[in-house]
């Protein structure tokens, strides 16, 4: 059975990934029939880690909107299985304004994220509401994170073969996440993209019930490298030919690659087809006529003021 790599190259899917069918899982793929089993397997576990949970998120839910101004709960679309968007729901952690000024990635020390935001986040409990996306089918419980669709089509465009992350169903955890840190510049994405299609080359339900356990340990603040390496999850030395960025890095930061784009995509000229061209240039024909002092109109143009009432200059 083929890998990911092996089916769909990345310059080949940087090409035409869409022509190409890759915006699913083929059942040539080595862990086709694992997924089709893993996505009605999850789906049941969804609904019987949610029972549970609801009190834990009612209780969050509570605090948020104590703390802060905002709702406690709050939906945002994030591309998922095949490219299909869906709304994710999450506990807020952020000040409602935070995106005043459009899309942003979170940066470490984000002075957007609220007090409260910051522990929800550090023990991952704001993910807990996303189990309602994995009962209704949107989601499971391991797999690459959901991204949003602005960022999705800038990281395409950047990376190689990003896209084949979405030919499985995203995840509320999974290999990338246990083993490196929040995305901050394009180097830390594209470490990210290199586990999740090892995931998806190798998932097993083995490797899938031992990445819930830890993440589960986090819950609770037990987490560390080493519980990671006795785990057997430790895949950091699938990206040490990529190393981290550090000081004095050329890595783009995630804001500043967006940012240029959006500057990039207002400065650039509006394309335009010919039948668009053709139009304009009719009516810059036909408003050149209307502006002249001379009093020369066609026949077409002359009928169809015939009846109404003109001055010697033209129309008023």
């Amino acid at each position: 059975m083929q890998t990911l790599n092996q089916l769909f190259p990345e310059t080949a899917c940087t090409e035409s990934c869409e022509s190409s069918g890759a915006n699913r899982l083929p059942q040539s793929h080595r862990r086709y029939q694992y997924f089709e089993a893993k996505y009605r397997i999850e789906r049941l576990l969804g609904v019987g880690l949610l029972i549970p949970a609801i009190p834990i998120i009612a209780v969050c839910w509570c605090a948020v909107k104590l703390s802060s101004r905002g709702p406690g709960i709050y939906r945002q679309t994030r591309v998922g299985h095949e490219g299909k968007t869906f709304q994710v729901l999450k506990l807020r952690t952020m000040r409602v304004d935070a995106e005043a000024n459009g899309p942003q990635w979170s940066s470490k020390g984000d002075s957007r994220i609220t007090r409260l935001g910051r522990i929800l986040r550090k023990l991952h409990l704001d993910e807990l509401p996303q189990l309602v996306n994995v009962v209704k089918g949107e989601m499971v419980l391991v797999g690459p994170r959901p991204e949003r669709p602005e960022f999705v089509a800038l990281l395409s465009q950047v990376i190689p073969g990003y896209e084949r992350r979405l030919i499985v169903k995203p995840g509320i955890t999974g290999i990338a996440q246990i083993n490196l840190p929040p995305d901050t510049d394009l180097r830390s994405v594209e470490r990210k993209q290199i586990l999740d299609l090892y995931h998806i080359d190798h998932a097993d339900f083995w490797l899938d019930k031992r990445m819930l356990v830890l993440t589960a340990f986090r819950v609770v603040s037990i987490s560390n490298d080493r519980l990671t390496k006795v785990m057997g999850l430790d895949r950091k030395e699938l990206v040490s030919h990529l190393p981290a960025e550090s000081v004095g890095s050329t890595s783009t930061p995630l804001s500043t690659l967006m940012a240029e784009t959006t500057t990039k995509q207002g400065a650039e000229p509006e394309t335009k087809s010919p039948v668009q061209e053709e139009e304009d240039t009719d009516a810059a024909e036909f408003h050149a006529g209307w502006d002249s002092d001379e009093e020369q109109w066609d026949d077409d143009t002359h009928d169809s003021w015939e009846g109404m009432s003109l001055s010697e200059n033209g129309p008023r």
